[in-house]
């Protein structure tokens, strides 16, 4: 009985010791994965490949509340591109991912520009928001969001003072 009554505590002191896991935490291997999602996107929609763009997103995945689904989004692609003649490039910076218990938030900064004029010129700003999930075929959006800058109002003309009279 004492045998059995030591081997149980110890068990329970192993088991209490023992680093938990838990679903919201990411490996240093989701990070580079979810990097590398962010890049094949940019890069799909850029080059025109709607099917790759398509790919970056589940099945049933939503793009600005409005493009649901893979044909949707397919069919939005082909839109961009033929709207852009593929001189526009997606740039992101300042992503920031966090785990939840359905995959990870995410967001990044984006900055759209048209390099087929010179200059170049950026045709908008603003902040992707992200819901993430991990797939058997990898990490993939569910929720893309953007959450477009919005530029401050024209100042009123200034006008000179008048002189007193």
């Amino acid at each position: 009985m004492k045998k059995f009554s030591f081997a149980a505590i110890a068990s329970a002191l192993l088991l209490l010791a023992a680093p938990s896991f838990s679903a919201d935490k990411l490996t240093a291997q989701d990070y580079v994965e979810i990097e590398q999602l962010y890049a094949k996107y940019n890069h799909a929609i850029d080059g025109g490949d709607a099917a790759g763009w398509a790919d970056t997103f589940t099945p049933d995945g939503v793009f600005r509340k409005t493009t649901v689904g893979r044909d949707a989004l397919i069919k939005f692609v082909e839109n961009f591109s033929k709207s852009s003649g593929g001189a526009f490039r997606h740039w992101n910076s300042n992503m920031t991912v966090v785990g939840t218990a359905d995959g990870a938030d995410g967001s990044v900064y984006l900055m759209l520009w048209n390099v087929g004029v010179k200059p170049q010129v950026i045709i908008t700003t603003g902040i992707y928001i992200d819901k993430l999930v991990k797939t058997p075929a990898g990490w993939r959006f569910k929720i893309r969001d953007i959450k477009g800058d919005t530029p401050p109002a024209a100042a009123a003309p200034q006008t000179a003072p008048q002189p007193a009279k």
